[in-house]
């Protein structure tokens, strides 16, 4: 995938297509465009060679900036990918399998 960190291999899906609504989607995006503004910011205090202590404050927040997205991701992810897979008893077993494989490399992160 474009873009995508080549040390983070991702796994094949076998769930359904995923079709999210466009104004979750973009507000997700809308989020995620500020974190990378943030991360540019912090880009630049390093090359600055501002305080230690200042560029650890801001990897901080946008850390948790990072885990709010994730939430929200989830939360989707529940209420509405698991939900519609309810219907079908192997297609639930795929997304939950799914589901526990990102959520182990996201602790493991």
């Amino acid at each position: 995938m474009a873009g995508m960190d080549p040390e983070i291999p991702a796994f094949p899906s076998r769930a359904h297509p995923h079709h999210h609504d466009a104004e979750s989607q973009q507000k997700l995006l809308n989020r995620l465009a500020r974190i990378e503004g943030h991360v540019r910011g912090i880009k630049t205090m390093v090359s600055q060679g501002s305080p230690c202590p200042d560029v650890l404050l801001q990897i901080a927040a946008v850390r948790g900036a990072l885990d709010k997205v994730a939430r929200l991701i989830l939360d989707d992810h529940i209420r509405h990918c698991l939900a519609h897979a309810a219907r079908d008893p192997e297609q639930m077993q795929v997304e939950l399998d799914e589901l526990c494989r990102a959520l182990d490399r996201y602790f493991d992160a």
